[in-house]
């Protein structure tokens, strides 16, 4: 069980890395563009030809990031850079310059940080948050990333919207926990689990008379026992938030039909828990696991 938990701890710190990772990408895709401004430079004044513009190259958002402390620390200590995806990094460059969103920003007048910032979020979600190439390449570097990416993506935009030019170089990044409560949570319902998966099992048989184990995907009776041990564990949180939850990771990781099955089984336990007073919880309430403070529903921090 130790051996377990200190894996799954692992992985969420993998998932931070990631975090990281992909915000030294707006650093990468900027040093390579500023590679191109200075070959061009150094032509234009050969031939006595007109300077290339230097407003993408000088973005005052990306330079923030470039100069971000937590970033470099992390480059420091964790020893992860793009120097070894040139090529992925110059193809990505060459698609945002070709992008409307790249040629509308070189076109405006309006040299702002917000204008700035903007751009890098509008580039982030048309060309980084769906990029095949790029999920390809980060399974390559890590198994931990393989599903860890559309989650961190959001955190990642959510970081660029917050960043403050009057932070400057100290401006904070989104933590790995938000507080030692969010740690403990992943630690509690790991283990309550697998420790009651037999209670869980029964519950289930109790709930249906009809069930059969042999019929099921193995991944829908493990969505169900977590979504039980949340249930059973943590009572500030709504039974339908709970099952909302699980339901999308069932969409997710499970059969076509396992989400709407896993729906219907879950409420009808969760209904056999409450009415047999072994939950201490009201079914209906809003099914959303967002907090009021979120933005754009982008989740919290990692």
């Amino acid at each position: 069980m130790d051996t377990a938990e200190k894996e799954l701890i692992f992985s969420l710190s993998k998932a931070y890395d990631l975090y990281n990772y992909l915000l030294l990408l707006v650093v990468a895709i900027t040093r390579e563009a500023r590679r191109h401004v200075e070959i061009a430079e150094q032509r234009a004044a050969r031939e006595g030809t007109a300077m290339p513009s230097r407003k993408f190259v000088d973005n005052k958002f990306a330079l923030q990031v470039e100069e971000n402390r937590q970033l470099n620390d992390f480059v420091e200590n964790q020893k992860q850079t793009w120097e070894n995806d040139v090529e992925f990094v110059r193809k990505l460059y060459g698609q945002m310059v070709q992008s409307q969103i790249y040629q509308d920003y070189m076109e405006s007048d309006d040299d702002s940080y917000d204008a700035d910032r903007e751009l890098w979020r509008k580039l982030y979600k048309a060309l980084i948050q769906d990029n095949a190439d790029l999920d390809a390449l980060l399974e390559e570097k890590s198994l931990y990333w393989n599903d860890d990416k559309e989650t961190v993506d959001t955190f990642v935009i959510k970081t660029i919207k917050r960043f403050d030019p009057k932070n400057g170089k100290n401006q904070e990044l989104l933590p790995e926990y938000k507080d030692i409560e969010d740690k403990d949570f992943a630690r509690k319902l790991f283990r309550a689990t697998i420790l009651n998966a037999d209670q869980y099992q029964r519950y289930m048989t109790e709930a249906s008379r009809n069930w059969d184990f042999s019929r099921l995907a193995y991944m829908d009776v493990v969505i169900m026992q977590i979504a039980l041990a949340e249930m059973m564990t943590f009572p500030n949180i709504p039974v339908s938030v709970t099952i909302n939850e699980y339901v999308d990771l069932a969409k997710i990781y499970s059969t076509p039909k396992s989400g709407g099955y896993i729906n219907g089984m879950l409420d009808a336990i969760a209904r056999h828990l409450i009415h047999s007073g072994r939950l201490l919880k009201s079914i209906d309430a809003p099914r959303s696991r967002r907090h009021p403070d979120d933005e754009d529903g982008e989740g919290s921090e990692a």
